[in-house]
């Protein structure tokens, strides 16, 4: 491991309660733990990045799709008629 620089973090309670439990349940400590979620972040960049390409594309794909017009399929009822039905048929 290289040479160790000292740093002073500020976190929530929340994430204070956290951090001590697992580092409890894990046996280590807590800035093993903050090391260890440092190195996590530093492998997972796409976590931290959007394609916006990506999400430009689906975008477009969700437009063109929603300009589909679809053939009717002759149904003769509706949500409601079909929901008033049943409750009739099964209400006594």
């Amino acid at each position: 491991m290289s040479r160790m620089v000292r740093k002073q973090v500020y976190v929530g309670r929340e994430h204070e309660e956290l951090l001590k439990r697992r580092a409890r349940e894990l046996d280590v400590a807590e800035s093993e733990l903050i090391r260890r979620g440092i190195e996590q972040v530093g492998r997972a960049p796409a976590y931290l990045a959007p394609d916006l390409q990506a999400w430009e594309e689906a975008r477009r794909f969700i437009a063109e799709r929603m300009a589909i017009v679809a053939p009717q399929t002759g149904r003769g009822w509706t949500r409601d008629e079909l929901y008033e039905e049943r409750l009739e048929r099964f209400s006594g």
